[in-house]
């Protein structure tokens, strides 16, 4: 399925939302406004009866290139889940072809995911001479080598890599993909959401976290407070 270029599209059934970064162009690298939308969708999530998310990039080429860099996203990590918007319900990442940057931070915070066989891996901050320390974190969550190898190398990393670290829980066709991540969906949607939210809280609270993740998160809350908001839109910074 295609979407309208440039939007995050939003589709429900069975209690499962689907997700989809749609800017096949630009390998759904996300600018301001396609941070903003991400942020929407997932806030509408959060707010609706959906039980579980996907998040799926548009077409096979990529998941999302990450943050466009002629245009990037505004005012820090809104958009990702947890770092930024509050997202109390689980979301799976389907990922096929390039997961770069930002993409890498939207599958750190998913509580699963899948990859196609030819999807890749990687960090370009590094080399780029910018970061705000939000991919160290990963080492709470694969192998110390295996993240920095990632984080500090910049190596290109495969689906099999990632898999074998942990931070995929299958590795599929492209054709098989989000039948893959949907069979997941559907088993979680099956339960209680109630249940879910709990055991979610619970991971989360047990997972260790970063300083560049705390600062971000603690940034993007103090954002949220009614003074700070006014400040930002007439920064231009917030919608």
């Amino acid at each position: 399925m295609t979407h309208p270029e440039g939007t995050v599209h939003y589709d429900s059934s069975d209690r499962i939302a689907v997700l989809t970064i749609s800017r096949p162009a630009k390998r759904n690298s996300l600018d301001a406004a396609g941070a903003e939308a991400l942020e929407a969708a997932f806030r509408r999530f959060e707010e609706s009866d959906d039980a579980v998310a996907i998040l799926r990039g548009d077409g096979p080429e990529a998941f999302t290139a990450g943050a466009d860099l002629t245009n990037p996203p505004v005012g820090g990590y809104g958009y990702v889940p947890n770092i930024g918007v509050t997202v109390t319900k689980p979301y799976i990442c389907a990922i096929s072809g390039w997961c770069i940057g930002v993409g890498l931070a939207l599958l750190q915070q998913a509580d699963l995911a899948v990859a196609t066989d030819d999807a890749v891996f990687r960090y370009p901050e590094p080399d780029l001479g910018i970061t705000r320390g939000l991919m160290a974190s990963l080492v709470g969550r694969i192998p110390h080598k295996v993240a920095v190898e990632l984080v500090l190398v910049g190596k290109d990393m495969s689906a099999a890599d990632l898999h074998r670290a942990g931070l995929l829980n299958a590795v599929t066709t492209r054709d098989d993909l989000m039948p893959v991540a949907r069979g997941l969906a559907e088993r979680i949607a099956s339960h209680d959401p109630l249940l879910n939210v709990f055991l979610k809280h619970c991971i989360e609270e047990t997972i260790p976290r970063g300083p560049g993740e705390v600062a971000e998160r603690t940034r993007w809350l103090g954002n949220q407070l009614p003074a700070n908001r006014d400040r930002l839109r007439a920064a231009g910074l917030r919608s």
